[in-house]
């Protein structure tokens, strides 16, 4: 099987090619990134370095002909509100440049193959094309509760640049060019700690100041509520995604992942049981109106259908800790 993975060398995308990397059934994993140094050392890995703006990485990225593409890279939500230009470019952009490289990819295959006279239409080869898309879709104040039907209404720019591009990941898959993936990421815990363009590094930020029982200054009130999910939960449901190969996701495509709804007084108060009762006192609360609104209000989120389709949450706050902070992605 050959791999494409787009931001490859990201927080997300580093876990998702280890994980990658534990199956022999792939031949091929082409990473692209815009720094590609530090991939782990296997000869699996083609690594491309450069922006999926830049047409020629793109094509250098599909040269291989991927069987399954997971389109994790991204300018985020702060990023992509202070350079509008450049958000427009990779979350929307460059997603339908990709669409339209695994576009001709299939119509190609389709060639060959009735060339080949092959009269078994179900071997037709189109690419999976995962698509990682975000919860900002829906802006704030959130519909209460939160389904995969709620009408969605973005706040910012990177929420209705991700919400164009699902439209168009949906079309290509209505007209058969593409087996589609839509999955709508919480907040992935825990980011490293450093400069991400992400307005809710807090949540990240949070794990590792108290597990290093360093003092942190909290943008939001303890009586805030948000949705967690780990990087390894993560990895697990985009592993999922991608291998499920139910005749279910002709009819639906797109799924807003399980999480776990949390106020960050109950985090820190399970980062506290771990680590030591002093740690809840390290952190100092001056809350930001505004963050708080966008970040901090999070209602309640009906998963039925993706729970029915295979997709999970970390389970409990003590699940999340150890997967966000060890890495337990394998």
């Amino acid at each position: 099987m050959k791999v494409l993975v787009t931001g490859g060398n990201g927080f997300v995308g580093r876990a998702l090619v280890q994980r990658l990397l534990t199956d022999p059934a792939i031949e091929q994993l082409t990473v692209v990134d815009c720094m590609v140094d530090g991939l782990p050392d296997d000869p699996r890995i083609t690594a491309v370095s450069g922006s999926i703006v830049d047409t020629g990485v793109l094509e250098q990225a599909f040269a291989g002909r991927p069987e399954v593409i997971y389109h994790l890279a991204s300018i985020p939500g702060g990023a992509a509100e202070d350079n509008y230009e450049l958000g427009l470019d990779v979350n929307l952009r460059a997603t339908l440049a990709m669409l339209e490289l695994a576009r001709l990819q299939s119509e190609e295959q389709s060639q060959e193959q009735s060339q080949a006279q092959s009269q078994d239409l179900s071997q037709r080869q189109r690419p999976l094309f995962l698509f990682s898309s975000s919860i900002a879709v829906y802006g704030a104040p959130m519909p209460d509760p939160v389904t995969d039907d709620s009408t969605m209404n973005p706040l910012l720019s990177y929420g209705a640049q991700k919400l164009a591009a699902e439209v168009l990941v949906k079309d290509y898959h209505r007209r058969g060019w593409i087996d589609a993936r839509i999955l709508r990421l919480p907040g992935i815990v825990a980011r490293p700690p450093q400069p991400s363009g992400l307005r809710s590094a807090f949540m990240s930020d949070l794990f590792w100041k108290l597990s290093a029982a360093e003092p942190m200054v909290c943008p939001v009130s303890p009586d805030a509520v948000a949705w967690w999910m780990s990087v390894g939960c993560c990895v697990d449901n985009l592993i999922h995604a991608a291998t499920d190969r139910d005749p279910a996701w002709e009819q639906r495509c797109d799924y807003t992942l399980p999480v776990l709804r949390l106020t960050v007084g109950e985090v820190v108060a399970g980062l506290a049981e771990r680590f030591g009762q002093d740690r809840a006192e390290s952190v100092e609360y001056q809350p930001d109106a505004a963050l708080e609104k966008v970040f901090g209000r999070f209602p309640m989120l009906d998963s039925s259908a993706a729970l029915a389709v295979g997709f999970k949450h970390d389970g409990d706050i003590q699940s999340l800790i150890s997967r966000a902070l060890y890495r337990q992605v394998v």
